[in-house]
């Protein structure tokens, strides 16, 4: 049209603004096909879900000790009162209180004065006695010949013989006398009659002591070895012994009936202790049956009079297995448990549990050695469809090395896991630019 003028842009900047649209709509059709892909490729490539893990343990059979845990306290082995034997004022203590003495170490020494003066004088009336002694005896040896010469009556003789009898029994007696008086004069240093550690001085110094009674002094105890008293209820002792004549059960014997202190921490003392004896009567009020073991205390860790567990061995189950208490299911129809058959099948049993010891049951009836029992796993099994197979993997412990390190390798696995992401997010960061 004439006077109509039309401007159109040049060629270049139409062919730009193009190009840019159509890389605009490639690189978005792109990132939107790697996100697609991205999210189907778990599902596309994926298939039917591993088998769940499950921790299992091999039933083992053998002998098996069977613990039997029972309250006890401690007591000393020998217990001794130190007491004065002589009258008389304590003057000096000569042991500290608290530690540890050697028989026949002195103790308190007692005032020896009255007691020297009671030696002395007893010494005088022996030497009085022996005098006359000496003399009736001269005087009979003096009349034995003239009693055969007819020169004296036979009467006087037998006289002077029966005043020389009467002067050797006064001797005799003058030494008993000197001896007690001795006796008692030791008696004025108090000695400890046992080894063992002593306790608190019941007496000072300046109390009269010994006046009419032997006075307590101090006691000491003799505190190694020590005994730990337990008692064990009757009926358990019986069906013990009535396991052992159906051979269900047999004695541990007198080697292996080891006997174990456990203290009020739960920590095991590390001396084991030797049974001595079983009472032969049962306590008519408890129904329990007393025992008695002697335990070595070398280094006074132990003391009389405090409480303790003890743990002791006293019969063995024969081709038993021991397996963790978690894998066993206690209801009162029975007690049951998991064992993983072939192609990681599961399987119910029920079994017969006998004692417990370490956390573990003792199984003597329902499981068969070589099996894999399931101790581990149970909660995976709640979410999964029934009769699933499952993949047994060895069972460890708790606490034990293979544990941390397991614990240790899934933080590492979700750190992995987790890299690649911040990459992931780069191409949707590209067209902002």
């Amino acid at each position: 049209m004439p006077g109509l003028h039309v401007s159109h842009p040049p060629v270049s900047l139409r062919l730009t603004a193009t190009v840019s649209a159509l890389s605009l709509a490639i690189l978005l059709a792109a990132c939107g096909q790697k996100d697609a892909g991205g999210a189907a490729g778990p599902a596309a490539g994926g298939g039917a879900p591993p088998a769940p893990e499950v921790g299992v343990v091999v039933a083992t059979p053998g002998d098996i000790g069977l613990v039997t845990e029972l309250p006890g306290r401690l007591e000393s082995s020998r217990v001794s009162q130190v007491r004065a034997r002589a009258a008389g004022i304590l003057q000096e203590r000569l042991f500290r209180e608290g530690s540890d003495v050697k028989a026949g170490q002195p103790l308190f020494r007692i005032d020896p004065a009255p007691l020297q003066a009671a030696a002395q004088s007893a010494q005088a009336s022996l030497a009085r006695s022996e005098a006359n002694a000496a003399q009736a005896k001269a005087l009979a040896d003096r009349y034995k010949p003239l009693v055969e010469a007819n020169a004296v009556s036979k009467q006087e003789y037998a006289n002077a013989v029966a005043s020389w009898k009467a002067a050797e029994a006064d001797v005799a007696a003058g030494r008993a006398a000197v001896a007690t008086a001795k006796i008692n004069l030791g008696y004025a240093t108090v000695t400890a009659p046992i080894s063992g550690r002593i306790g608190r001085a019941l007496v000072t110094e300046g109390a009269l002591v010994g006046q009419g009674d032997a006075t307590q002094l101090a006691t000491i105890q003799q505190i190694n070895p020590l005994y730990v008293n337990f008692t064990q209820s009757a009926s358990d002792a019986l069906r013990l012994r009535r396991a052992m004549e159906a051979g269900t059960l047999k004695s541990a014997g007198a080697g292996a009936a080891e006997v174990r202190i456990v203290m009020e921490d739960g920590s095991e003392y590390p001396q084991p202790a030797k049974l001595l004896f079983s009472d032969l009567t049962v306590d008519e009020a408890t129904g329990q049956v007393t025992l008695r073991a002697e335990v070595p205390n070398a280094k006074g860790d132990l003391l009389p009079g405090l409480y303790v567990r003890v743990r002791m061995s006293q019969v063995q189950a024969s081709n038993a297995i021991a397996i963790p208490q978690q894998a066993v299911t206690r209801t009162e129809t029975g007690d049951t448990l998991t064992v993983v058959g072939e192609g990681g099948k599961l399987e119910k049993r029920t079994v017969k549990v006998t004692a417990g010891q370490n956390n573990r049951w003792i199984v003597t009836e329902g499981l068969k050695a070589g099996e894999q029992v399931m101790v581990d796993g149970f909660q995976k099994l709640q979410m999964l469809p029934p009769n699933t197979p499952v993949k047994p993997v060895p069972w460890t412990a708790p606490g034990t090395a293979a544990a941390p390190a397991a614990a240790a390798a899934k933080p590492a696995e979700g750190a992995a896991a987790a890299a690649p992401a911040p990459a992931a997010e780069a191409p949707a960061a590209a067209p902002k630019q």
